[in-house]
């Protein structure tokens, strides 16, 4: 018999009588449909969420690129078959980071304690104090987690947030000062994930000049040194832990959802 469901209390899909498609049928189920924004709230990027206008080849013409010269439109596609607008990054998309073990040794910023609720931009004189007053080492291969408080204001909005205040609330890498991009090359980290939107401030473009990215360490990160970036990261009680037993290293595991060719 045709077994496309019929009848519905609700909907079709939950607390379904199956005797009403076919009599004498005893089930009842519930099944569910997931849609998510996959960089709307706790995430990592993929090396094909940010990508750079690059003269690939020296002839002075720029190109759309992602990480290790992949091309828009050949390895980093838009889908659209007429019924679902989609994308497709196999060489780099996020399956290939959940096809790995994401687990390592990370370590703690915690700028929130330093500078509360402010909204301030860190730059690479601030981060080396708070290094140095935390006692914070950071070697090659270290994930690098930074807690700014932003998740936990988010949350304590219950769910009404002040898109405003949140905008001008808490602390964010200065992406600009390019002693910060040098240290990240230099320190030899693996990945970089914070709680807040975009780890650097998302809304400091355009850049001086009207040329360059509007968001430097995503385009020096995900671009060119191919460095995962964490985002919305729920932080809040793990930095409380680490800083009242002295600490600032911990054991990560962290594997994103293996979503085959998306980008986040």
């Amino acid at each position: 018999p045709q077994l496309r469901p019929t009848y519905h209390e609700g909907h079709e899909y939950y607390n379904m009588d199956w005797s009403k498609i076919v009599p004498g049928l005893t089930d009842v189920s519930a099944d569910d449909v997931a849609i998510i924004h996959t960089q709307y709230s706790t995430q990592w990027d993929s090396l094909a969420h940010v990508g750079s206008l690059f003269d690939v080849n020296g002839d002075g013409q720029t190109e759309r690129v992602y990480y290790n010269g992949y091309r828009a439109g050949t390895d980093v596609l838009a889908l659209d078959d007429g019924d679902f607008d989609g994308v497709a990054a196999p060489q780099l998309g996020i399956h290939n980071m959940a096809e790995t073990c994401v687990q390592g040794r990370a370590v703690m910023f915690d700028f929130h304690a330093h500078y509360g609720d402010e909204r301030i931009a860190v730059n690479y004189d601030m981060l080396s104090k708070i290094m140095a007053d935390d006692n914070v080492v950071v070697e090659p291969g270290d994930m690098l987690i930074i807690h700014t408080g932003w998740a936990q204001m988010i949350l304590d909005m219950n769910l009404d947030p002040d898109a405003e205040k949140l905008h001008q609330s808490c602390a964010v890498l200065d992406s600009r000062d390019p002693k910060i991009l040098k240290w990240v090359t230099d320190s030899g980290v693996a990945v970089i994930a914070s709680d807040n939107m975009a780890v650097e401030d998302s809304r400091s473009f355009p850049p001086k000049g009207g040329k360059g990215s509007r968001l430097p360490l995503h385009e020096h990160c995900l671009f060119k040194l191919g460095i995962h970036l964490g985002e919305l990261w729920y932080l809040t009680e793990l930095a409380t832990w680490l800083r009242e037993n002295k600490r600032s290293r911990f054991l990560l595991t962290a594997p994103p959802l293996r979503l085959t060719g998306a980008v986040g």
